[in-house]
């Protein structure tokens, strides 16, 4: 049954204190940096930008902001269950519709979404498995969606919507790959699972494979490929993007060492859906990759990368980068010529081209 829960106080508007950032030695079509000011100072997870205008992000302590003036002003929309849920992934189709995912054991995982901005937010899904935590999710359509969650009793936990959240169905062991011991996916930035078009869906598997799942039929059916990205007890695919339904890059941690990681192979380009790797350049400050996020407007070469090291653009597909910021960032995101960057103490930076 869905639950409408309503805001009970007065929407905080934050002002943005804008610092242009300066970016020597890079090559030309470096972007603009701007870090802004959110007003809220708990670490914000995830971000995603409907539109060069519209953008949401999340984080700890029940945050959900929302800014519809290309980040000139953000809003705190009031969340379900007050400060006590982390809210570790968002995905909005404009300024009214939204979806927010809480990570955690049990009924910590959780999916709302609103359709009036965020004044009022729907329970849609609360996890009934006390063993299972869901990461992220992934809409390719206003009706088509897609839940990952770390396997449990010996089952891969992949839910699918096709009716915009309001039923969201375990689908059954015949239709997904079967679980690797103690596979999951990391909850660090809402990118282990992402859409490279409508029907094509992609997850990143964390620990202890590093495998990539990847479906064709907007999440009926699953495959799944190996990658050549580090893997481990705590090491294996930390996020994802793809710019359509073949050529994506995914990124992976040692999330043992969030700011001391310097393992090599973190960095991988597929031009034909997982099923062969380039490796390419890690960005050069130590600390554990979060997310990614291309941004093919700018350039086809272009994308984003946060991490708890910090966060860094390529202009070259990843064969090199430059540094952005050297702070802990996690959530990644872009529309159109703008990417935003979201992190600890409420810090969001926005790079335009």
């Amino acid at each position: 049954m869905s639950i409408c829960l309503c805001a009970r106080q007065a929407i905080v508007i934050a002002a943005v204190c804008t610092v242009a950032i300066a970016v020597s030695g890079t090559a030309q079509g470096a972007p603009r940096i701007t870090e802004l000011t959110s007003g809220v100072t708990p670490l914000l997870q995830a971000v995603h930008a409907a539109s060069s205008t519209v953008v949401w992000a999340s984080g700890h302590g029940g945050i959900v902001l929302r800014t519809v003036d290309g980040g000139t002003t953000w809003e705190r929309r009031v969340t379900p269950a007050g400060d006590s849920l982390e809210f570790r992934d968002v995905h909005a189709l404009g300024a009214d519709t939204a979806w927010i995912l809480s990570a955690g054991n049990g009924a910590k995982s959780r999916i709302y979404r609103t359709t009036d901005g965020g004044t009022t937010w729907a329970l849609q899904f609360l996890n009934p498995d006390t063993a299972a935590f869901y990461d992220c999710l992934s809409f390719g359509s206003r009706a088509e969606g897609v839940a990952f969650g770390d396997a449990s009793h010996g089952r891969t936990n992949l839910l699918r919507t096709d009716d915009g959240g309001r039923r969201w169905r375990l689908l059954a062991p015949s239709t997904v790959p079967a679980p690797l011991a103690k596979e999951g996916a990391f909850a660090a930035s809402g990118l282990c699972v992402g859409h490279g078009d409508a029907k094509t869906v992609y997850v990143a598997t964390g620990a202890p494979g590093a495998r990539l799942f990847r479906s064709r039929d907007a999440g009926r059916t699953w495959s799944v490929e190996n990658t050549p990205l580090t893997r481990g007890i705590a090491a294996g695919l930390t996020g994802l993007s793809f710019v359509d339904g073949t050529r994506g890059l995914v990124v992976a941690a040692d999330i043992n060492r969030l700011r001391t990681d310097t393992s090599r192979a973190v960095v991988g380009l597929t031009t034909d859906g997982g099923r062969t790797w380039d490796v390419r350049a890690r960005p050069p400050l130590p600390g554990a990759l979060a997310g990614v996020a291309w941004v093919p407007a700018a350039g086809r070469e272009i994308a984003v990368a946060a991490g708890y090291g910090g966060a860094f653009f390529t202009l070259d597909e990843a064969r090199s980068w430059t540094t952005i910021t050297d702070r802990v960032t996690t959530g990644v995101s872009a529309s159109g010529r703008t990417a935003w960057v979201v992190g600890a103490n409420g810090r969001i930076w926005r790079l335009d081209w």
